[in-house]
């Protein structure tokens, strides 16, 4: 029994291993849009076995960062401008949800979270650190975590991820840099600690539409 419990552990270790490490390859481009993924290549990049490299792949489905093609297997989903604009939609509309519920529910725990997640994501990007897009992350899910609101807070997590996907990939022009990403995050941290709803939800739409235009402009219809 604890051979077979041991074995189990070891294939769900190497599962999610597998899943986070593909993960972070889609999401950045190192594995293209619409790209083939065939378990044998992925076995040998990864490391490890053919049963992993499936069960992260069908993780991934559901994560829709990987697509089943009938029964020839599986490739990096796709993008285009449609979906881009589909994905930012829905995120300004469940965030601005999520925030409001958030900020209703303030307390002096939830404050004290959002400024330590605040500070991780500002030495993160100062210092360039690999852990950046964790800790960006972390603070835009902080600020909505209070809300209380469990299966919202699972979409706006998911959309995070599928946004972050595109900035990969078309954040890459002169102009992008031209903006002052600390500031906007900033100001939405001052309107929430402020417990201003209107202000908070304002500034956190604003900065995500700005990206969303600069994101569309690269983008072919």
């Amino acid at each position: 029994m604890d051979a077979m419990l041991d074995t189990e552990g070891k294939e769900t270790s190497a599962t999610q291993s597998a899943y986070r490490r593909l993960r972070e390859m889609i999401l950045t481009g190192e594995l293209p849009p619409a790209q083939k993924l065939k378990i044998e290549q992925l076995r040998g990049l990864l490391d490890t076995g053919a049963s992993p490299v499936r069960e992260a792949l069908s993780l991934l489905t559901s994560d829709m960062l990987v697509e089943r093609i009938d029964q020839r297997g599986f490739r990096a989903a796709p993008v285009s401008k449609s979906n881009f604009e589909e994905i930012l939609l829905l995120r300004c509309n469940l965030e601005e949800t999520a925030l409001r519920a958030s900020i209703a529910n303030a307390d002096e725990d939830w404050e004290d979270r959002l400024v330590l997640r605040h500070h991780h994501m500002n030495k993160a990007s100062q210092r360039k650190a690999d852990d950046f897009e964790d800790a960006h992350k972390a603070y835009h899910m902080a600020l909505l975590d209070n809300a209380n609101l469990p299966v919202l807070l699972r979409y706006c997590s998911q959309l995070y991820d599928l946004n972050i996907r595109y900035r990969y990939l078309a954040a890459h022009g002169p102009s992008y840099g031209k903006r002052d990403i600390a500031a906007e995050h900033q100001h939405i941290l001052d309107a929430a600690l402020d417990r201003d709803a209107d202000r908070a939800t304002r500034h956190l739409l604003d900065h995500y539409r700005r990206t969303g235009e600069y994101l569309s402009s690269q983008m072919e219809p």
